[in-house]
């Protein structure tokens, strides 16, 4: 972005800093947030919460491709998704690509010129984009094409999947639902089964395909964890091979192994929001009510991260404090990202400003930029630009 970050202090709102809620300015600039400053906008009445870090979401997908036969440039999608992340109060996102047998748009060439689209998209970004590979486990053949794709572009995030007993179940008992898998890549049911079948065969190479990964992840500095745990000895599993990121455990015993081992466990704020999972699997809502959650994540929908905060203190499951933290610092922490999720001074000037009532994000500071700004919010900041403007003339 060709404009400077700002140099701004914030006044009159409720501070979420040092694990609670204070009465207190707040300061950035240069990108980061300072003890003081001089120029000054009054958000009375505001909460100014540490900006959303999102671990993991495919929305992108639907701005990509809102409807199956009608994508759009990769280019126009990553803005949208800019876009879309920013009204919501994220300032960091990770977009969930997947890599995997199935080809199309979620195989590894779809993979590869996302990853090189948002490298040409990310200088003109408002918000700090990037990109979690979804590794299917059966890619023994594509290790070296991956690691390439990982090295080259930096991909900081990746997790294991393996969705090839779904397809086998859903053959069985539901072959509707292959038809419809299937139709989203542009192929028959029968023809995606036999890519499902192929897959299968390669279950004897896959133990060493990913010890060879998680070495070179090390290697690399790669974060890795796992997707769709079904069950404690998986979890544990992915746990000793190094895989310390628990996301989506579909029952209760994955993240029980998952804590009891010291690793991460992630769900989905659509499941705190809706009720449960829209998939049928366990509530997110009984994993944070059994300290068994760290954070919380988009997965489809953006508006959910701060709704599911606002929703857990509700339904009385933690403070807000506690809550906001599985959508900001625990996010930060999970990644090692020592420069944000809080607003203390020399951390990077991520700000999510909501309205009190509302709870709508009416401001999104990244970086010291604002990314968003809507309702009365908007009307403060550029009461102080006009101010600031007659001062000089």
């Amino acid at each position: 972005m060709s404009r400077s970050s700002l140099s701004l202090r914030l006044t009159g709102a409720h501070v979420l800093r040092d694990g609670m809620l204070q009465d207190a300015p707040l300061s950035f600039a240069d990108g980061l947030i300072v003890d003081d400053t001089q120029a000054e906008v009054d958000l009375s009445g505001y909460l100014l919460m540490p900006g959303i870090i999102d671990l993991h979401g495919d929305a992108f997908e639907r701005h990509i491709a809102p409807r199956p036969s009608a994508p759009f440039p990769v280019d126009m999608g990553l803005r949208g998704t800019d876009r879309d992340a920013a009204a919501n109060g994220v300032t960091t996102a990770w977009l969930a690509q997947s890599w995997s047998w199935e080809g199309g748009h979620r195989g590894p060439d779809a993979a590869e010129t996302l990853l090189a689209a948002l490298d040409a998209y990310r200088p003109h970004a408002q918000t700090d984009l990037r990109i979690q590979i979804r590794c299917e486990t059966h890619t023994v053949d594509t290790r070296d094409r991956l690691l390439a794709a990982v090295e080259k572009h930096k991909v900081d995030y990746v997790v294991f999947n393996n969705h090839l007993e779904e397809a086998l179940v859903f053959a069985r008992e539901k072959p509707a639902e292959i038809a419809i898998w299937a139709q989203k890549s542009g192929r028959t049911a029968d023809e995606h089964m036999s890519l499902v079948h192929a897959a299968f065969d390669e279950t004897p190479q896959v133990p060493r395909h990913l010890c060879a990964l998680a070495e070179a992840f090390d290697r690399l500095g790669v974060r890795y964890g796992s997707h769709d745990d079904p069950d404690g000895d998986t979890r544990e599993r992915y746990s000793v091979l190094g895989a310390r990121v628990c996301e989506f455990p579909t029952a209760r015993s994955a993240a029980a192994v998952a804590k009891a081992v010291g690793d991460h466990v992630v769900m989905g704020a659509p499941n705190i929001v809706r009720g449960g999972s829209q998939a049928g699997n366990i509530q997110a809502a009984r994993l944070v009510a059994d300290d068994l959650c760290d954070a919380l994540v988009s997965d489809y929908h953006y508006p959910a991260l701060s709704k599911a905060a606002f929703r857990m203190v509700d339904d009385g499951l933690c403070d807000l404090p506690t809550a906001w933290a599985m959508i900001s610092t625990n996010a930060a922490k999970i990644m090692d990202m020592d420069d944000r999720g809080t607003l203390a001074p020399g951390k990077r000037a991520d700000i999510t400003i909501v309205h009190p009532v509302t709870h709508a994000i009416e401001g999104t500071i990244a970086g010291g930029r604002i990314s968003h700004l809507s309702g009365e919010v908007a009307h403060r900041f550029f009461d102080v630009a006009s101010d600031t403007k007659m001062a000089a003339e």
